[in-house]
């Protein structure tokens, strides 16, 4: 069970540091950055899905 956490905190830590990355590159505001982090991965599916190649 202790090792099924560690992998759970690890992808909320990795998604909200990756949605912050994706965040400041795209907005530029510590407020937006700080704001996606907190919904994590949620931002990071949305981008891949609506971003424009």
């Amino acid at each position: 069970m202790t090792h099924r956490k560690d992998i759970i905190r690890h992808g909320v830590s990795f998604g909200a540091a990756l949605a912050i990355a994706i965040s400041w590159s795209v907005n530029k505001s510590i407020l937006w950055a700080v704001i996606q982090g907190v919904f994590s991965w949620f931002y990071v599916i949305y981008y891949a899905f609506t971003r424009t190649s």
